[in-house]
């Protein structure tokens, strides 16, 4: 059985349920311009792509105040980024036996790089992460593997070693782009058949199945 010495992650929908103050944030943004707001369902839906994309889908079509609105948002889920967010069922306890195997990990997500940071500094905690990596500018957004690749050279660690875990489409490009293991997981903001459809070599239900059935070492 093929032994992986790394392991990299998206952020929402992998290793934290981020949607309530996801929805918040985009909410309170929409009221502050008097617009319809969203359900949890469509932000659901929205997210993966970064926070501009997110406003884009969550403002009305042909919207002329797109980066006016994606400052505001930007402010209100500064604020509200740590209110509501948790790790999922099992995430804690499986990334902790990653660690006593002494396998790095690091993050790559989409979303904001000092929300991502934040997280997983204070709800994460006490998992180590070596290299936490969000959307900054002048960075490329996944599925792009410029920032995951630059894990696993932080790693030393070959591509072909690292299983990288999303629950997306994009993750499972990114994967992909990056020569990785694509590793899907059902827990997250997007139905098993994205996952199939966008070349998941592996998908869990549940974290625990994780260590049974790809090797760390």
């Amino acid at each position: 059985m093929k032994i992986y010495r790394a392991a990299i992650f998206d952020m929402d929908g992998t290793l934290v349920d981020t949607l309530a103050d996801l929805q918040d944030s985009v909410n309170e943004m929409l009221a502050h311009y008097n617009l319809p707001l969203r359900t949890l369902d469509e932000v659901r839906r929205f997210v993966g792509n970064g926070a501009r994309k997110l406003m884009l889908r969550s403002l009305p079509e042909g919207c002329s105040f797109v980066d006016e609105a994606l400052k505001f948002y930007n402010d209100c889920y500064a604020r509200n980024c740590l209110k509501k967010v948790k790790p999922y069922d099992g995430i804690m306890e499986f990334l902790a036996a990653l660690e006593a195997k002494k396998i790095p990990l690091a993050i790559c997500t989409n979303k904001q790089h000092f929300a991502a940071v934040a997280i997983a500094e204070k709800i994460l905690a006490p998992i180590k992460f070596s290299y936490v990596s969000g959307d900054e500018p002048n960075r490329p957004r996944k599925p792009d593997p410029t920032r995951a690749l630059a894990a696993a050279e932080k790693f030393s660690v070959a591509p072909e070693d690292v299983a990288y875990f999303g629950d997306t489409a994009v993750d499972m490009e990114t994967a992909k782009n990056a020569g990785f293991l694509a590793v899907g997981v059902t827990w997250g903001f997007r139905p098993r058949s994205e996952l199939v459809d966008s070349g998941a070599k592996i998908i869990v239900d549940r974290p625990q199945e994780i260590l049974a059935r790809i090797n760390f070492g």
